[in-house]
């Protein structure tokens, strides 16, 4: 007899987690305070180990964007607190403005093939990626051409805004998932991909 137990929406805690570190480090980046300690907890407890978690929920459901894109997007900030960590009196592993470049960069084109998968899903989660994407870019056009001191920070700023609203994107949709699924109605929209779709148990990313 099939196992008929009903598991959570994993996308939930997922886009939390992503949302909230996302915010928290592109108010860094839009100049609004400089200390990167919130930014560096946030982004091992939650943006990394919590959303890692979440998409491993994702396989549990047999999602596989679902599980691609949390594990992914955790590793990442996992990788990116190291990468802030080792440029310490601690660790002494310097990372070229090059090399942050080129790793910002792989992560945006990364980033644009998920996007594609979000063309099957809702439109909030496609503006997501497709915002995600620019920030990526700005990003490493900041580092490639305009980090060393004395140059303009117009670049970064920029990138700070679009990371407000991408984190700010993915956490409405993860409240809206949640909202919509508890209330048994959509109450908060997301525009389904397939407009026909009417009002269905919420589905994962």
């Amino acid at each position: 007899m099939a196992d008929e137990t009903k598991l959570a929406n994993p996308a939930v805690l997922g886009l939390t987690c992503f949302g909230l570190t996302t915010v928290l480090l592109n108010l860094h980046n839009a100049g609004l305070f400089k200390s990167l300690s919130g930014v560096m907890a946030l982004g091992i407890f939650v943006g990394g180990i919590v959303q890692i978690i979440a998409g491993v929920m994702e396989y549990k459901k047999g999602n596989s964007f679902g599980t691609t894109a949390f594990c992914a997007y955790g590793a990442f900030w996992l990788s990116l607190v190291f990468i802030l960590l080792a440029d310490t009196k601690t660790f002494n592993i310097s990372f070229s403005t090059t090399e942050l470049a080129w790793y910002l960069l792989l992560w945006g084109i990364f980033t644009g093939f998920m996007f594609i998968g979000t063309l099957k899903v809702n439109r909030i989660l496609q503006a997501v990626f497709v915002w995600l994407f620019v920030l990526f870019m700005l990003l490493a056009i900041h580092f490639a051409y305009f980090s060393a001191a004395g140059k303009t920070t117009a670049v970064l700023k920029t990138a700070g805004v679009v990371g407000i609203v991408t984190g700010g994107l993915a956490i409405y949709l993860a409240m809206a998932e949640l909202i919509n699924e508890m209330h048994g109605k959509t109450l908060l929209p997301i525009w389904p991909a397939d407009e026909k779709e009417a009002y269905k148990q919420p589905e994962d990313l």
